[in-house]
C-alpha cells in the first residue's frame, strides 16, 4: 500500500509540471483509467490552483529584463494571441494540456485579465477531457503486440 501511494504521488508531482507524464506514467504503473485521470487531474490542477493565485504576484515581481530593447511581438507571442483572439480562455485552456504547461497556461491566462473561475473551469474541463482522450489513447496503443513485445 506505501508503494502504491508513493508511485502515486510521484506520477502527482510531474503531472504538476508536465500533463502528458500522468496517461504514460499511469499507463506504465498499469492504473486504471479512472486512477490516471485522477492523478493528472489533480497534478495539473493543483499548479493551476497555486498559480493562479500567485500568477499577479509573479507578472508583477518576476519580470526579467535579459536585454533592453526586447522585442514584445515574436513568433510565439504572436501565435499565442492569435490563439486568444480567436477562441478566448477556453481556447487557451484547451491548448494548454497539449502544447503548454499547466504552469504556463495558467499564467498567460492569468496575464490576459482572465477571472480566477473562468480559470479553474476552463482548466477542470480541459484536464479532464485531455487525461481521458490520452489515457485511453496510450492504453489502446501499449495493447498492440509489437509495441507490447518491443517496450516489455
Amino acid at each position: 500500500m506505501l508503494e502504491y501511494i508513493l508511485q502515486f504521488l510521484a506520477i502527482y508531482a510531474i503531472c504538476l509540471f508536465k500533463f502528458i507524464g500522468g496517461p504514460l506514467l499511469g499507463n506504465a504503473a498499469d492504473y486504471s483509467i479512472f486512477e490516471i485521470v485522477l492523478v493528472t487531474v489533480s497534478g495539473m490542477m493543483t499548479s493551476v490552483v497555486v498559480f493562479t493565485f500567485l500568477g499577479e504576484w509573479i507578472k508583477t515581481n518576476w519580470t526579467i529584463k535579459i536585454r533592453k530593447n526586447k522585442r514584445k511581438f515574436t513568433p510565439k507571442t504572436r501565435k499565442i494571441i492569435q490563439v486568444w483572439q480567436k477562441f478566448g480562455a477556453a481556447g487557451v485552456a484547451a491548448i494548454t494540456p497539449l502544447v503548454l504547461t499547466p504552469i504556463g497556461g495558467t499564467i498567460l491566462l492569468t496575464s490576459f485579465g482572465v477571472k480566477r473561475r473562468k480559470i479553474f473551469t476552463y482548466m477542470l474541463l480541459s484536464s479532464i477531457c485531455w487525461a481521458f482522450v490520452l489515457g485511453m489513447s496510450i492504453n489502446q496503443i501499449m495493447k498492440i503486440p509489437f509495441l507490447k513485445q518491443l517496450l516489455g
